[in-house]
């Protein structure tokens, strides 16, 4: 039977995968680019409104495909396990849960669990893993 837990943050998300004595831990980059406003910038017309909110827009637009890349990407990873449980801190977890539940439906079955959780090193994450699994 094959478990896998996914720490996942919008920088990256390490899979560990549990088969029986063996376990294996896998990055995935997300390689999101984030958009930081860092003025008002633009010139202002009769309507007194910058001309950023285009702009702005279109960096949002580009964001959200990098998100359905990036869970694309790891939706793709771990299509063959039979449990899978997503931990993490923030609420990315409950954006890849949404997105599982609407274009990954055969993997959406196998989710145990949405838990947040804060940074852990390789070590604490295989352990968090294997006593979810352990004990559930």
């Amino acid at each position: 039977m094959k478990k896998i837990g996914i720490w996942m943050d919008s920088k990256h998300a390490q899979i560990i995968h549990l088969a029986k004595e063996e376990e294996t831990l896998e990055t995935i980059n997300s390689e999101i680019e984030f958009f930081n406003r860092t003025s008002t910038g633009g010139s202002r017309i009769k309507s007194g409104v910058t001309q950023d909110v285009t702009h702005e827009r279109t960096y949002l637009e580009k964001e959200k495909a990098q998100f359905k890349n990036y869970f694309n990407s790891i939706a793709k990873a771990v299509a063959d396990c039979d449990e899978l449980m997503i931990f993490g801190p923030a609420d990315i977890n409950e954006k890849f849960k949404k997105e599982l539940s609407q274009n990954h439906k055969s993997l959406f079955g196998k989710l145990k669990a949405v838990e947040k959780a804060d940074s852990m090193t390789e070590n604490q994450t295989k352990a968090y893993v294997r006593n979810f699994f352990r004990h559930k």
